[in-house]
């Protein structure tokens, strides 16, 4: 074949990968496609009922709820009317499902007609056990029970009227002598605010969005609909001016600053691979025969990666940028290795290359396939990425550099031997063995820490304006917020009765708690209240005589003695949930935050004071809203899942290069990123640099890529040649574009940056002056 047809084919190869994966790339809906939600980088089976309950409250109420301080012209609280006005522009818009402005008592009077007329339903069980419960402290016998009980009301009711609370209650009593609506309000007495409401306070408007904050649909529109709402205020009040927060905002940031560095890195991390490696070649414009590979592996990356999966995170793309820096390594060698002869024919090139070639891109390669079994999807999607993207630029280069006339790339001369002294490089390689024994005495003192906010993307800015309006609403960091679930609203209660009991042991019971766990009784009380009313048929002739005796007026309360009735020959245990779905279903407003139904899981929230410092035990399925510790055990079990992934695929690829070299020499070759890999951990020991997933994760990297130069020197050793000129640019260049991701100030970026650039130029140095020279006596 002339060289022409070999061109030919091989521009029309390259061209028609191009093509379709150009058409693939444009036909790609990214909004879709490419996620910035931080609950993506986890399992949507994750089995952790912890974790199954923060993706539930990532897209319910408490991850919706958005909190808002309005001003006027003079910078004081806006007025009434302003608010009002305000609130009801964003509950006109799609964005938002609910807003209303604080000081409306909507929600509150809302829940508390719920209340009254589901009072038997609701009220009377846990009335009765409290009473029960006091009448056997008193000794007394459960024949004198039902007798006991009235008396017990009358004199509470006598009480009662005497206090000028009695006031506000004057009109419901004659259907509440038992007082269970009087009884709640004390419950729940300064509880339900949850905002400041006294003159002179800020004007404050809760809303809640109709999408989750995560997805564009609850970011972008909603913010639209502020400002729309906020012109059409100012056009009534000049001067007013709107302060807001909510996770969207956070969302948002987080995804403005991932596209930002997406951009950035890629760009920067070409330009420094370009800068080290024309500082290498004699002729830098012959150096852009090497960008196509680079592209063309990205571009197989990106189709291999959005076709495998329906939804990608856009850190992979981040963290993706590192693949410039590797796939240029096959387009160095093969480039940059001189023919044998002047004859030599390209493909007889290409064959006498292909066994260090293929040892490395095929071992690498089955290191990173190992992550597909990985349980976290971000590592799964990091494997196929890197892993489609040195296949495509080994092949890219092999294809790419057939149509190049000439494929031998002349270097500058850098040879160490040049630059040092031989002398000097046996006591500089002592020296460097020793700086890595000391290094190792660093490893004991390594330490892990796996903390879910490495995920975050750091904002000041944004998280002291959210501490300052949070704090108008009442969001008091004295005050701790549990979630009790359960796979339905029935067992919620259940383990949240246990967790009250536990609450209460833990405190003392000086501890102050608000929830609907106060007012909503467990499927247990509900069922001995309904067989209290019907074996105790006597109870209300009993209670009427006592309100006589107690010297109140029998037909006074005619309206409670009807309801009682028919609660006594309509109850069902059945009416219990469908109970529940009604009030969960009047439940508007910061009110409709305490109780969710749903699935996977249903849940109960309740705000305590004072809470202890314990984590709730498992059994009480109960966590704190700001419970990282829970979050942080799920991620360390996932850092220990990549860390046996790790060890299986270091296996794996070592594996490969004892089948390619043999035992004793692979041993030589796969002892150098071995040894910069502990040497670098070693230096994070002394350094006292808690590692996490990623640093493990960029170890693993490491140890795949520094193999590759360790593998291409055992080449040039078994010739009785020096370290390879490509070996030391891939190594530079690599060093470089994990160099710029070091910079990046995402937290799990920096952390695998910089413990792969510190690997890689480790490696180089262990081969610089241990260039696995003694592999080239045998040969």
């Amino acid at each position: 074949m002339t060289f022409r047809h070999r061109q030919f084919l091989g521009w029309s190869v390259l061209a028609a990968a191009v093509m379709l994966g150009a058409l693939w790339l444009l036909k790609l809906d990214y909004s879709r496609k490419i996620s910035s939600d931080v609950l993506d980088l986890i399992p949507s089976d994750e089995r952790t009922p912890e974790l199954t309950l923060v993706r539930s409250l990532a897209s319910e109420a408490e991850a919706r709820t958005m909190f808002f301080v309005l001003t006027g012209a003079d910078g004081k609280p806006a007025s009434l009317a302003a608010a009002t006005q305000f609130a009801a522009d964003l509950a006109r818009d799609p964005a938002f499902d609910q807003a209303l402005p604080m000081g409306d008592s909507a929600s509150r009077d809302a829940l508390g007609r719920e209340l009254f007329e589901q009072r038997f339903t609701f009220l009377f069980p846990r009335w009765l056990r409290e009473r029960e419960a006091v009448f056997v402290t008193a000794g007394g016998s459960s024949v004198a029970f039902p007798d006991w009980l009235a008396h017990d009301a009358t004199a509470a009711l006598g009480y009662f009227l005497a206090t000028p609370e009695a006031l506000a209650f004057q009109e419901i009593i004659p259907a509440d002598p038992l007082l269970l609506m009087p009884q709640v309000v004390e419950r729940f007495k300064g509880g339900l605010a949850f905002a400041p409401t006294a003159v002179g306070s800020p004007t404050l408007v809760w809303a809640r969005l109709a999408a989750s904050p995560l997805s564009e649909a609850g970011q972008a529109p909603a913010f639209a609909a502020i400002e729309h709402a906020r012109v059409d205020v100012r056009a009534s009040y000049p001067g007013f001016a709107v302060a807001y927060t909510g996770v969207n905002r956070f969302a948002a940031a987080s995804r403005a600053r991932i596209e930002h560095e997406l951009t950035w890195l890629n760009t920067l991390s070409i330009i420094a691979v370009l800068l080290v490696a024309f500082g290498f070649i004699r002729r830098v414009h012959r150096g852009l025969h090497l960008l196509p590979v680079v592209l063309l592996s990205v571009l197989g990356a990106w189709v291999s990666v959005t076709l495998v999966y329906e939804r990608v995170h856009v850190l992979i793309f981040v963290v993706g940028s590192l693949l410039t820096g590797v796939a240029i390594d096959y387009g160095f060698y093969l480039f940059m290795q001189p023919p044998l002869h002047p004859e030599e024919d390209y493909w007889a090139k290409v064959r006498r290359l292909a066994k260090p070639l293929l040892a490395s891109c095929l071992t690498t390669v089955a290191g990173f396939a190992l992550l597909l079994f990985s349980e976290l999807p971000f590592i799964r999607q990091l494997g196929v990425f890197v892993g489609a993207g040195l296949v495509c630029a080994l092949v890219a280069a092999v294809v790419y550099f057939s149509t190049v006339r000439n494929p031998f790339l002349e270097t500058r001369a850098f040879g160490g031997e040049r630059v040092l002294p031989i002398g000097a490089r046996p006591w500089l390689r002592r020296l460097l063995t020793l700086l890595w024994l000391s290094a190792l005495f660093g490893l004991p003192r390594l330490t892990w820490k796996d903390d879910i906010r490495e995920l975050e993307i750091p904002s000041v800015e944004l998280k002291e304006n959210d501490a300052r309006i949070r704090g108008l609403f009442g969001d008091q960091e004295e005050r701790t917020v549990y979630i009790t679930y359960g796979s339905n609203l029935m067992e919620a209660r259940a383990a949240l009765e246990k967790f009250e009991n536990w609450l209460k042991a833990t405190s003392g019971g000086r501890m102050q708690t608000m929830g609907l766990g106060s007012v909503v009784p467990t499927a247990e009380e509900h069922a001995r209240a309904l067989r209290f009313v019907r074996e105790q048929a006597g109870f209300p002739s009993q209670l009427r005589a006592a309100l006589v005796g107690g010297g109140f007026d029998e037909a006074g309360f005619g309206p409670f003695f009807e309801a009682y009735a028919k609660y006594a020959s309509a109850g069902k245990e059945s009416d219990y949930e469908s109970a529940l779905g009604a009030l969960q279903a009047k439940l508007t407003g910061p009110v409709g935050l305490l109780v969710h139904t749903g699935q996977p899981l249903s849940w109960f929230v309740t705000l305590a004071s004072e809470a202890p410092l314990m984590v709730p035990p498992a059994e009480m399925h109960t966590v704190s809203a700001g419970q990282l510790q829970t979050l942080n055990r799920i991620f360390s079990r996932y850092r220990q899942s990549a860390l046996w992934l790790s060890v299986i695929g270091l296996a794996i690829v070592g594996a490969g290069v004892f089948l390619s070299y043999g035992l004793k020499d692979g041993l030589r070759i796969f002892a150098i990123p071995c040894g910069a890999c502990l040497g670098v951990f070693g230096l994070f020991g002394w350094l006292g640099q808690p590692l996490n997933l990623f640093h493990l994760l960029g170890a693993f990297l490491g140890v795949c890529l520094t193999h590759n130069y360790s593998i291409f020197t055992a080449t040039s050793a078994y010739r009785g040649e020096s370290t390879p000129v490509s070996v030391r640019m891939s190594a530079l260049t690599t060093a470089a574009s994990f160099g710029v991701l070091a910079l990046s100030g995402i937290p799990v970026v920096h952390a695998l940056g910089s413990t792969v650039a510190l690997m890689v130029i480790a490696a180089l140095l262990l081969i610089e002056f241990e260039h696995l020279a003694a592999l080239g006596k045998k040969r």
